[in-house]
């Protein structure tokens, strides 16, 4: 019954944790590019990859979760879930699923930027990990992580190249002084 709780939390949870960049789409598509990191589509894709082989059926006969597991997702999904909302309204108009500066791009540090610099990353991280708790058997969660942290960190270089060249010094003591996704790693 918890298998089946948790499973179902955690489908809930990413539709919701969908909408937010579904809603915050459909505002900032109106928003002009004014320099646009390309690459950072490919971390796009390799996040991608990660997270369809943590929602992979793929497990031997008699597969199941843990208890603890079960608890652990049905924790940190909503946890997630009100990170990436909390992020995404103080980023506002800037937010896009490509790294892209526009003309009057700000440099955020309010909400959760206080404490890390890509707030978001680490809720699809949380996401990542609640499913591989609730529903990967562990060879495809080794894959999803590998996948899914080698895209991001495409993602984050691209999107900190830009907000360097934009910001320099300014974001040189943000970088210095926040985490980057994960907390308690710089």
């Amino acid at each position: 019954m918890l298998q089946i709780a948790a499973v179902a939390e955690l489908l809930v949870a990413f539709a919701v944790f969908s909408l937010v960049f579904f809603k915050q789409g459909l505002i900032s598509r109106r928003q002009k590019k004014a320099v646009r990191a390309p690459a950072s589509l490919w971390g796009v894709l390799l996040q991608t990859i990660g997270f369809a082989f943590a929602w992979a059926y793929l497990r031997p006969d008699g597969f199941s979760k843990s208890a603890s597991e079960l608890v652990v997702s049905m924790i940190l999904a909503p946890l997630s879930v009100a990170l990436a909302w909390a992020a995404v309204r103080h980023l506002g108009k800037q937010w896009r699923y490509e790294a892209a500066l526009s003309a009057d791009h700000e440099l955020i540090r309010t909400g959760p930027y206080r404490w890390i610099r890509h707030p978001i990353y680490a809720s699809m991280l949380g996401m990542t990990l609640a499913t591989l708790a609730a529903w990967t058997w562990w060879p495809m969660g080794i894959a999803s992580l590998v996948f899914f942290l080698a895209g991001t960190e495409v993602r984050v270089r691209a999107e900190e190249r830009l907000l360097a060249e934009r910001f320099g010094a300014e974001f040189a003591d943000y970088r210095k002084n926040t985490r980057a996704f994960i907390p308690f790693l710089r």
